[in-house]
């Protein structure tokens, strides 16, 4: 029964009539105001309260069963007078009670009912119990269960005084609430932020830095912990700025202020460990309603691999022109030359410079070639034409005596066992591998010297070797070595001709086949060695 149901007329007459001890009542206050405001846990709380309706009564024992609205279930969360061992099976008998505010008298009239038959299983001397519903608005939050040994009235000063217990108690639960959602949500916004794979920086009104997230801490080097607390211009130097101004320099002209937009800024940043890349920072100011600037909020890319492509793009159309311009110079200077009618040509002449014109014009057919195969790949069309028998040493011998004749100083050896088995490809791809590694183990060793191509054989793979005796790859460019449209950066490349398209194209199309390629120094001697594998049987590519 609730405390309206429990609430009749004073009597000055009635023998069990519980008087209205004001000084107590005070004292009860004030220790559930200092719980309140002691920033104790929610239960510790609620046993405040429910001790306090208890003793005023001079009640035995009681519960407190809070309604949980997110599965819709009542639970007990503390308890007075009530062994430990008889608590813990309050849940498990809460089990099936469905919690719903339209039918709120209906539930708390079972949750009742249920809360009594275990006190008195606990206690057979608590048959009477009173419950004091706990509402925040219209919803039922919890009620407060104490349970008595006798047959008692309570007056109505006394019963709106208790009530103000449950109420004191339903502000400590939607408080607890509140906090465990604003934490929560703290929470979900940080591992956002900590998630977020651009990195992410917050600013105070003063520029120190509160936020300093994983992504960006990847980014430059530097941990959270070295950056946090830590003014911003203390932590993020610029190398160099490729925009108009810092940070600094648009607070010194007024900005956020002036128009409220989003500053960008975007140069070269010093990591840890004296490494360098792009960046680019958009910091954006959080004004409140004062027109206070509460925190600048700055999102922060990593523009390098996309400097580089930019870079890469260029060098590429600069190659790639010169590359265009230089056959059809040589084919139409050729051609000029034999269409004049005032010379009478003789037939060896005309033979070379016909066969001069169609070298030039093969080279423009590949150069032509390798972009739409570039093309092809970006585009998600490439593709393979498979046949099961590919002998990569036959290859191997048909691109070593191609290539055997077009330089005089340099030694062209293939090496392969006589039982090298065929493999699944497709032949002319293959081709292409081999045309690619062995021209740049021509056009890289420039003193001449050996170049090996060799094989061998594995359970379930095959290897194939190109070795030259060249000028090495040096360390800081080996990780783009198969990126497209890239080039070593040194003279000799730049007097070679070349798109950068060769070894991008190699490695896809060797991964295609469901192989790899890799690298690697020569150890004592100098140049290079690039091996690829393939598998040697079609189940192994699918």
């Amino acid at each position: 029964m609730v405390v309206e149901e429990m609430v009749v007329e004073e009597e000055e007459n009635t023998t069990h009539a519980i008087l209205d001890p004001r000084v107590r009542e005070r004292e009860y206050m004030l220790a559930i105001g200092r719980a309140l405001t002691a920033e104790l846990e929610l239960t510790e709380v609620l046993r405040v309260i429910l001790r306090a309706s208890a003793e005023l009564i001079s009640s035995r024992a009681g519960v407190v069963m809070l309604a949980e609205p997110s599965d819709q279930t009542f639970r007990a969360v503390a308890s007075y007078g009530i062994p430990a061992r008889v608590f813990r099976r309050f849940d498990e008998l809460l089990i099936g009670i469905p919690y719903a505010d339209g039918t709120k008298q209906d539930t708390l009239d079972t949750v009742k009912q249920l809360v009594k038959s275990m006190a008195e299983a606990t206690n057979p001397t608590l048959t009477q119990s009173l419950g004091l519903p706990m509402y925040d608005g219209d919803a039922i939050v919890g009620v407060i269960f104490v349970f008595h040994t006798r047959q008692y009235h309570i007056t109505h000063s006394l019963a709106r005084f208790l009530q103000s217990f449950a109420a004191q108690a339903a502000i400590a639960v939607k408080n607890a609430r509140l906090y465990e959602a604003v934490i929560a949500e703290k929470r979900r916004l940080n591992a956002i932020l900590q998630q977020n794979a651009e990195g992410v920086m917050i600013l105070d009104p003063l520029l120190r830095i509160t936020v300093f997230n994983a992504a960006l801490s990847r980014m430059t080097g530097i941990s959270a912990e070295d950056a946090i607390g830590h003014l911003h211009h203390d932590v993020f130097k610029w190398c160099s700025l490729n925009s108009a101004m810092s940070l600094a320099q648009a607070l010194e002209e007024g900005w956020p202020y002036a128009t409220g937009d989003p500053l960008y800024v975007e140069g070269e940043f010093r990591c840890n460990g004296d490494k360098t890349i792009s960046l680019g920072v958009t910091y954006a100011p959080l004004i409140d309603d004062k027109g206070n600037m509460v925190n600048i909020i700055a999102n922060v890319r990593d523009l390098t691999r996309y400097k580089e492509e930019e870079r890469l793009q260029k060098t590429f159309i600069s190659v790639v022109s010169h590359e265009l311009k230089t056959p059809v110079s040589i084919i139409k200077g050729y051609a000029g030359t034999l269409l004049r009618n005032d010379v009478d040509w003789p037939r060896e002449l005309v033979n070379d410079y016909l066969a001069t014109i169609e070298e030039e014009a093969d080279a423009l057919t590949d150069l032509i070639d390798n972009l739409l195969e570039a093309s092809r790949l970006q585009g998600g069309t490439f593709s393979l034409d498979l046949h099961s028998d590919v002998s990569v040493a036959s290859v191997a011998h048909s691109v070593a005596r191609k290539f055997a004749t077009q330089t005089d100083n340099h030694d062209l050896e293939v090496h392969f066992p006589d039982d090298f088995p065929v493999v699944p490809g497709d032949e002319k791809r293959l081709t292409q591998v081999l045309n690619n590694l062995l021209s740049n183990a021509i056009k890289y060793s420039p003193d001449g010297g050996d170049i090996v191509i060799s094989g061998s054989a594995l359970p379930e793979y095959v290897t194939v070797s190109v070795r030259d005796g060249g000028i090495g790859i040096p360390e800081h460019e080996k990780h783009r070595i198969f990126q497209k449209f890239s080039r070593l950066d040194n003279a000799l490349s730049r007097k070679t001709e070349g798109t950068g398209l060769g070894l991008y194209l190699t490695k896809a199309i060797v991964e295609a086949h469901h192989g790899c390629i890799w690298f690697i120094d020569n150890g004592d001697e100098p140049g290079t060695t690039f091996t690829f594998s393939l598998p040697r049987s079609a189940e192994l590519m699918s």
